[in-house]
């Protein structure tokens, strides 16, 4: 990246934190921080597990736990233990909480027609695309994929998710008995899997096995729903070929089910050719490799 990128990214930084009133500590004239009526809003009518909140804003847990504590002293919200593991705590808004949120919630929206009434109609639907564009690039800047042992909690959701749709998108049904990939297929030094995580949450897989020959083979992959659009599926597939060079690796191969449109139309795009059977996967409709041998 240039600096001119750079540059171009704090002064954009700068223009939206002025314009959105993130310097100012009387928040959207609240009496809070940004920060505390972020949380607030966080919460919800629903309430929340302060887990999953510190997940989802990725927050120190000592700077949240302060921001909880304000808010409990000015009586918006109460946290308690769950009953059956206390050490879980869920956060809940009070009856004020909730009429709080309300008001922010007005006044967010204010704010927001505040920045649309000066411009013009075309102009307010370039900015709001321009917006759109923005928040769909910086959600997959904040993706973080890493190596995970395929019996954590965070790979079964994964891959028994993978299963399930494949169930609903197969005309005749998904057994992963019927093509089964172990766990120790999946752990070095006979594979890896990778999973992709939001916000803490997890939200795409894709496994390594390596073979002889300098062959390594992709399986499970997969991607949330609500990750879908951002570029994940690519951006998994180029970390697998990429850790299949760093493993000696020449060639990278695949299969796949003819229901699966947009995975032919990535391996397609990423420059993988089709190419005859090479397994007896009873799923498969299509064979692709691709050589990731680097060159001399």
């Amino acid at each position: 990246m240039s600096s001119d990128m750079i540059a171009q990214v704090r002064r954009f930084n700068r223009t939206v934190t002025q314009r959105a009133g993130v310097l100012y500590e009387n928040y959207l004239a609240s009496g809070r921080s940004l920060g505390q009526d972020r949380v607030l809003w966080e919460i919800g009518a629903n309430g929340c597990d302060v887990r999953d909140l510190r997940s989802r804003l990725d927050l120190d847990s000592g700077y949240l736990s302060r921001l909880l504590r304000a808010l409990q002293r000015d009586g918006l919200i109460t946290v308690e233990p769950q009953a059956d593991d206390r050490r879980v705590r869920t956060v809940w808004l009070t009856q004020a909480g909730r009429s709080e949120l309300q008001t922010l919630n007005a006044r967010s929206d204010d704010a927001a027609a505040a920045i649309l009434t000066p411009l013009t109609a075309t102009q307010q639907t370039r900015l709001v695309e321009a917006m759109a564009e923005v928040e769909r690039l910086l959600t997959a800047s904040t993706v973080r994929i890493a190596e995970c042992d395929p019996r954590r909690p965070e790979a079964r959701f994964c891959l028994d998710t993978y299963y399930a749709e494949l169930a609903q998108r197969f005309p005749a049904g998904y057994d992963p008995a019927v093509s089964p990939v172990a766990d120790e297929e999946m752990t070095p030094p006979a594979g890896l899997l990778l999973v992709a995580s939001l916000h803490g949450q997890p939200v795409g897989c894709g496994a390594l096995i390596w073979y002889p020959d300098a062959v390594a083979l992709v399986k499970r992959m997969w991607v949330a729903p609500s990750a879908r659009g951002i570029g994940l599926g690519r951006r998994m597939l180029s970390e697998l070929e990429s850790r299949a060079r760093d493993h000696g690796d020449r060639l990278v191969r695949l299969d796949t089910n003819a229901a699966l449109t947009e995975a032919l139309n990535l391996y397609r795009t990423c420059g993988y050719r089709e190419v005859a059977p090479f397994s007896d996967e009873p799923y498969a409709n299509h064979w692709f490799e691709k050589s990731v041998a680097e060159s001399v």
